[in-house]
């Protein structure tokens, strides 16, 4: 961890053909192993950071001197517009899956609308059936009794028919009994000693 510290600090301040070396992602040592480095003192014609207290040096890096200042920069400014670049591709993948996410709920808010209103246009067309059941089945009901009220008014009337025929057939036969009892004569139809 502090290599990696050392490296990233050393790279801003050693010259260009150190860079690339310590660019590279350093293999950990084995725990068992102890490194060892040089500490070099620091002279005024090395780029120091000032707000830390002391750089590590290989002995590679402490025998060559920076050089080339504008190719640091170019190198640095390089790393910049690298990480610049993908930054923005970042933002842009972002910003693409929240597009995707946005019209997937758009699209299923239209769906569910959808479900929506055709549940209502059925439930309705289901309701107004339901409704014409029930005129139908009131009409009929209406027919029936009506037909109901028919056959008792029937009935009635043969059952009136059948009284007076009933009270007929007994005046008839009282005036026949009296006209056997005035003139003292037995009837001569009927089974009454039979």
């Amino acid at each position: 961890m502090a290599t990696e510290g050392l490296a990233a600090k050393a790279e801003t301040v050693l010259p260009v053909a150190a860079a690339p070396a310590l660019a590279s992602a350093p293999t950990p040592a084995p725990k068992d192993v102890v490194e060892e480095k040089a500490v070099v003192p620091i002279t005024h014609d090395e780029k120091v950071d000032h707000d830390s207290k002391a750089v590590a040096l290989t002995p590679d890096t402490a025998a060559q001197k920076p050089s080339k200042g504008s190719l640091d920069r170019d190198i640095a400014l390089a790393n910049l517009e690298s990480e610049k670049r993908l930054s923005f591709i970042k933002a842009w993948e972002e910003s693409e899956k929240t597009k995707a996410e946005n019209k997937a709920q758009k699209k299923l808010s239209e769906v569910t609308s959808w479900e929506n209103t055709k549940k209502a246009s059925i439930e309705a067309q289901l309701k107004k059936i339901e409704e014409q059941m029930d005129k139908k089945k009131a009409d009929y009901a209406e027919k029936m009794k009506n037909k109901i009220a028919m056959v008792h008014k029937q009935a009635e009337e043969n059952r009136a028919i059948v009284d007076a025929k009933r009270r007929e057939e007994l005046l008839k036969a009282e005036e026949i009994a009296a006209k056997y009892r005035a003139t003292n004569q037995t009837p001569k139809t009927g089974c009454f000693g039979c």
